[in-house]
């Protein structure tokens, strides 16, 4: 207490209002194998859309029902987390994205203010000048119905300062006309800006099959042409090998040019010493598994994922990441320092580092995918590709076809197509065109190595498999391996349902198991399937399986009793509470299910649920139809633990209590910190009795219970005693006749 020496008003302000904390019964914790999505690890899910969204869509080809079981028990509750299961085998999908230079044409009168290795004043090209051009996409596609017109004159550079204009005025001008570095433009006008040189026409379009046709006339009219283009593709000076630099030798200066895009190799150069490979962009899936893999479905419609890539004008195009043959995710990109970079733009790494694709991460990498290049930005669309960290980069250019003067229509001639370097090259852009993922694995294998990947690894950080759900942040109360009836895999729930006290594993003979002596023989360890009779009271099991019609197969499946068994728990919850028995007319009615693998007669029932036997009936009942006949837990010996519903409640009290009271660690271990704890204790188990969970109840703590040696101890202890509310599960009706004389009131 702090110590008050002056006169005057103060206030202290003492929490004394605590309560028993609420708890969700409901949140189920469900193992299994998937297509796609995050491994080993324990991901909320709230809606059976977002599971199918985030782990793929059930399939048969995957072991056991894990997602089955998630779509079903989701309609019953709002939360499950599910744990992938998978194998360190599990492998990305991946596709590799084409890089290339734009198609681009020199306009300038003078080889002299061409080569920009001199950086001469002056740009050669001082008249008016009139172009008409086109463009075409690897496809063959126009970008323009008919041929665009297009004005460079001086009138353009009307207000530029004197000596500007003399030095650049003319690649003013030209921006000014062809809409300059707009996205919005389809073909653009750009120059380097280190050199005062001539500008250049680049199409959109990367690659060795797109190309661009430009003719350049001296008049309006369009009438007489002029000498004033030379095909260059964004390489340095000359297409490699078509000339000298500087020279026009093999590519002189003509009036009509067709002019074909380059196309990068993404492999290693054996004839370059030290060459590391080309250049690619390796997008990849964010997630191992080969749900990713573009493919198509029984059904003929597509599934998993793509990469497309479609053209934006200027320096930038579109990367769009397609999910089942429709558009999921569009990320503007470029290779220019501008704000859209491509490293920038999508994450290289996961969601952790950065956030920015649900689906795919993408790198650069030079002649191997594992060889990433971190890449350097370009400052200008104009500079050469070298500067963006490939090594010895070469590729094929697809060519071009030349035009004289003299009629537009006479002196053709062609420079021919090449493969060689390009490390020169220019106006780089990703190549149009759509690239599916593949080569993607669910890290699956033998039937040891999935019962080793879904018991999972509690030594690791973090932990994996089914191990991931022992964590009391989740505060799952049932837990469930759908599908899976391997003996070591459910043994292994169980004890992490016991070792931890958080919920209760719901477990199945396998399908197919036999009779009904097949399957009790089974639940006692004396089966083929199963060696150890489990006697557990944080386990129950359910049999036989039920036909259900699955929409994701279009046909009838035989689903695992559990996956329904946990259904009606979350949809007791629903209606009433756990305590309640998820069984019977009330709560344990089958709505889905069409039929049971055996049909069960009354003695298949008693002998299941008798003399030492814990297997719990799902019966067919003409007229009521299909429902859950028992609600036992696995605990062979008598005692309250051996039903469902006393279970249940237990986990929920235990956790009622830890919840309730952490705030009390620490404090003085006294008569007033008892008295609260019996305060926040006390009201929350007179509400569970209200809502007919138990029928009586003390809370001592007090004296009794904390001795001086407790207390010495620093332990203080609180004794809770309670009594379940039994389930009526065996009516009986004692009819007495009388005689006439009998008097019955």
């Amino acid at each position: 207490m702090p110590s008050y020496v002056s006169p005057g008003v103060y206030v202290i302000e003492k929490d004394l209002s605590q309560y028993a904390a609420s708890i969700n019964s409901s949140i189920v914790g469900l193992v299994g194998f998937a297509s796609k999505g995050p491994t080993n690890k324990a991901t909320l899910i709230t809606s059976a859309q977002q599971l199918v969204d985030t782990f793929g869509r059930p399939s048969e080809d995957l072991e056991g029902q894990g997602l089955e079981g998630g779509v079903e028990i989701l309609e019953t509750t709002n939360a499950i987390y599910y744990v992938r299961a998978a194998m360190s085998t599990a492998a990305d999908a991946s596709a590799l994205v084409a890089l290339g230079g734009c198609p681009a044409i020199a306009v300038s009168g003078s080889n002299a203010h061409f080569d920009e290795q001199d950086g001469q004043a002056g740009l050669g090209c001082s008249a008016d000048i009139y172009f008409k051009v086109n463009g075409y996409d690897n496809a063959g596609n126009k970008l323009f119905t008919s041929d665009k017109e297009v004005a460079v004159t001086q009138s353009l550079t009307t207000g530029v300062g004197e000596s500007t204009q003399a030095e650049q005025g003319e690649l003013i001008a030209f921006k000014k006309a062809f809409g300059g570095e707009l996205d919005s433009g389809k073909i653009g006008a750009f120059f380097d800006p280190s050199y005062k040189r001539s500008p250049f026409i680049v199409a959109p379009y990367a690659g060795s099959a797109a190309y661009l046709e430009v003719t350049a006339y001296s008049d309006s009219a369009r009438t007489v042409g002029v000498s004033a283009l030379r095909a260059v593709s964004g390489c340095l000076g000359e297409p490699g090998g078509a000339g000298t630099a500087g020279t026009g030798e093999a590519n002189p200066w003509a009036s009509a040019v067709t002019c074909y895009g380059v196309e990068f190799s993404g492999t290693a150069n054996a004839g370059i010493p030290g060459h590391q490979g080309g250049g690619n962009y390796l997008v990849q899936s964010l997630y191992p598994g080969a749900g990713y893999n573009l493919g198509t479905t029984p059904a003929g419609e597509t599934s998993g994922n793509s990469v497309e890539i479609s053209q934006y004008g200027s320096q930038n195009w579109l990367t769009t990441i397609n999910e089942a043959g429709t558009s999921e995710e569009t990320f503007k990109m470029s290779f220019v320092n501008s704000g859209s970079y491509v490293t920038d733009i999508l994450n290289t790494t996961d969601l952790t580092t950065n956030n920015k694709s649900k689906i795919v991460i993408g790198n650069l990498v030079s002649g191997t995918t594992s060889n990433k290049i971190i890449g350097g930005k370009l400052d200008d669309f104009a500079n050469q590709m070298t500067s963006i960290g490939f090594p010895y980069i070469h590729g094929t250019w697809g060519g071009a076809t030349l035009k004289g003067v003299d009629g537009l229509a006479a002196g053709v001639s062609a420079i021919a197509a090449f493969t060689g370097a390009a490390d020169t090259a220019r106006f780089v852009k990703m190549v149009q065109g759509t690239q599916g993922l593949a080569a993607g694995t669910n890290g699956t294998g033998t039937a040891t190595e999935n019962a080793t990947a879904l018991i999972g690894d509690a030594t690791v950080d973090p932990k994996t498999g089914m191990q991931a759900l022992d964590d009391d942040v989740l505060n799952i109360s049932l837990g469930c391996v759908p599908g899976v009836t391997n003996e070591s895999v459910q043994n292994n729930l169980i004890t992490l349902a016991e070792t931890s006290q958080n919920f209760m594993a719901v477990v199945s003979p396998p399908y197919g198991v036999g009779t009904v002596q097949d399957a009790i023989n089974w639940s006692n360890g004396q089966s083929a399937y199963r060696t150890a009779a489990i006697n557990n009271s944080y386990a129950c099991s359910f049999w036989p399986w039920v036909k259900v019609y699955s929409q994701f197969d279009s046909k009838d499946v035989w689903y695992d009793p559990a996956i329904f068994a946990i259904r009606q728990m979350t949809y007791t919850d629903s209606v009433s509470d756990p305590w309640f028995a998820p069984a019977g007319f009330v709560r344990g009615r089958l709505t889905k299910p069409t039929e049971l693998e055996v049909k069960l007669t009354q003695g298949d029932r008693d002998t299941m649920y008798s003399g030492g036997n814990a297997l719990n009936p799902i019966q067919n009942w003409p007229q009521q139809g299909i429902m859950i006949w028992g609600q036992r837990t696995l605990k062979r010996t008598p005692s309250a633990l051996d039903r469902i519903n006393v279970r249940r409640m237990m986990i929920y009290l235990r956790k009622l209590i830890l919840a309730s009271t952490r705030e009390f660690v620490f404090e003085p271990n006294d008569a007033f910190t008892w008295e609260r704890i019996v305060g926040v204790l006390s009201p929350a188990l007179l509400d569970i009795q209200q809502r007919r969970g138990i029928t009586e109840f003390k809370v001592v703590c007090d004296e009794t219970t904390n001795t001086p040696l407790r207390i010495d101890r620093n332990e203080l202890w609180t004794k809770i005693m309670v009594k379940p509310t039994k389930t009526a599960e065996m009516l009986v009706f004692e009819i007495n006749l009388t005689s006439q004389g009998a008097t019955l009131s």
